[in-house]
């Protein structure tokens, strides 16, 4: 008879292994389709951060314009970006990501591929007898052909060229070097300098063209770090060829001439040439940069600025700090072009000798003939045109001297600016009243990046206009032999004792 106390035990369920198993491989499986559709979806929609402490893998806005821009985006064929790299290069981590960046803003409009010649050899001949490259090294190979036309041409002395859409960048290019004690050495990295160089080299076939008037400027070319070879590196990077012209016997400025500089105006201009000067000026689509060299400006040159509602004064600016003459000019940029939009606020200086500006902005009689002179960079407050400068004790006399507001810089459009329809027609102009700032000792990357911005809107290149990209530097690690000796026993000694003694506690415990 049972016992009523003892409670029945419940039979337990049979395990049913064959819906476990069914349910694990569920799980499973939709885990590895989330994981595929995640992989697939974050394939061309993601979000990169540069985590490194100067953003040295972000490309600079003007980059970032350029490729937001129809140059790019109306492409109907892409780029191809080829770069051929060993993966031992000393630049290859910093040039691949730098590629890549270019491609993913592209949206598409630039197809990058990677090739290792020591990995992939097969398609490294390819590439390589594809754009017949005698000599391989580690390069970069933009083509932005748009037909079937050959990737090179020979002419008739035999000697062979690249399609002018079809440019190389070498490895050596992104180095920057200096030489010390009789050593070349490599100081800097210019890796996105030369590749948005070399994309709109491929992307416009051929530089543009603006022509210094020669025997009018005073810009002498005198050796690696003068103002000229400044001058014309800065516009080579822009893509534009600075080729010399003269105005003696001239009967109009070349039509090929993207635009004229008047750099170091110290020869005057005669009553014919004003006159070819003033029917460029009419033209459509005409462009002067005009750097004066500290207020010393001819005077019939002088006229036609004053007639477009810029006056350059024969004076310095200059101000007082604690009774001590400050000769060196500081400024603010303006927001009253776009093309200075990100600089506009920040302030700057400019070395040397620096006159001030007169711009008549709002003047009814300009407007009414559509003339409309801009400031870009303004003088601070405590900066006034020294018309005495260099005989002593310089204070502002108001009487003589040229008081505030002053402009270091300004800007001049003739025609229908504010209509969308005729704005690619207007003439425009820009002038610096200074030539300083293009020594080397007095290089601004504010005043370089403006200096850009200029000519790139002068010759109706707004996308490149803005911040450019800044050349990263290489630094010295100052060691004593103390530490080298201590890094030394701590690499020998101590690491491998500590490893040691952690590996003898694990083992002892293990036994007991």
């Amino acid at each position: 008879m049972p016992d009523p106390d003892v409670t029945p035990k419940k039979r337990s369920r049979p395990l049913n292994r064959w819906g476990t198993g069914t349910l694990s491989v569920l799980q499973v499986t939709l885990l590895a389709v989330v994981l595929i559709a995640l992989n697939y979806l974050s394939f061309d929609n993601f979000w990169r951060v540069d985590l490194s402490r100067g953003a040295d893998y972000t490309l600079s806005s003007a980059t970032t314009r350029y490729l937001a821009s129809d140059a790019i985006q109306s492409r109907e064929t892409p780029v191809k970006w080829i770069m051929a790299f060993r993966r031992s290069s000393p630049f290859y981590e910093r040039v691949r990501a730098l590629s890549e960046e270019y491609a993913r803003l592209s949206k598409g409009k630039i197809k990058f591929e990677f090739v290792d010649p020591m990995r992939s050899p097969n398609r490294m001949q390819e590439v390589t007898a594809g754009y017949d490259i005698r000599l391989v090294r580690d390069l970069i190979i933009i083509d932005a052909r748009t037909d079937d036309s050959a990737a090179t041409t020979e002419d008739a002395n035999k000697v062979r060229s690249f399609n002018p859409n079809i440019k190389i960048a070498t490895a050596e290019e992104f180095s920057v070097f200096a030489t010390a004690d009789g050593v070349r050495k490599t100081v800097g990295f210019q890796g996105e300098d030369v590749l948005t160089q070399r994309l709109v080299e491929s992307i416009e076939g051929k530089p543009r063209v603006m022509a210094l008037l020669a025997d009018k400027s005073r810009m002498p070319d005198t050796g690696g770090d003068s103002p000229r070879k400044s001058l014309e590196q800065l516009l080579r990077f822009q893509n534009i060829h600075l080729e010399e012209i003269r105005m003696a016997g001239l009967e109009k400025i070349p039509e090929n001439v993207s635009g004229i500089v008047l750099a170091a105006p110290a020869y005057d201009l005669t009553d014919d040439e004003i006159t070819v000067l003033k029917n460029y000026w009419s033209r459509p689509r005409a462009a002067i940069l005009v750097l004066i060299d500290g207020g010393r400006i001819p005077p019939n040159l002088r006229a036609f600025l004053r007639a477009n509602g810029v006056t350059a004064r024969n004076d310095r600016l200059v101000s007082r700090v604690k009774n001590k003459l400050v000769t060196s000019a500081s400024g603010y940029f303006t927001a009253g072009v776009n093309f200075t939009r990100d600089l506009a606020g920040q302030t700057t200086e400019f070395g040397g000798a620096t006159s001030s500006l007169d711009v008549r902005e709002g003047d009814e009689d300009l407007l009414n003939r559509k003339i409309t002179p801009l400031g870009l960079i303004k003088a601070l407050p405590e900066f006034w045109g020294e018309t005495a400068f260099g005989e002593g004790g310089e204070s502002f006399d108001e009487k003589q001297d040229n008081p505030p507001p002053l402009h270091i810089a300004a800007s001049v459009i003739r025609g229908a600016a504010s209509d969308d329809r005729f704005a690619a027609d207007t003439s425009r102009m820009v002038i610096i009243s200074n030539t300083d700032f293009l020594e080397n000792r007095h290089h601004r990357a504010e005043n370089l990046d403006f200096l850009s911005s200029s000519a790139n809107w002068l010759i109706g290149r707004e996308a490149l206009a803005g911040i450019g990209p800044r050349s990263l530097g290489t630094y010295k690690l100052p060691v004593l032999d103390a530490q080298v000796s201590f890094i030394n026993r701590v690499n020998l000694f101590f690491l491998p004792a500590f490893l040691i003694l952690i590996g003898g506690f694990i083992w002892s415990s293990r036994r007991a």
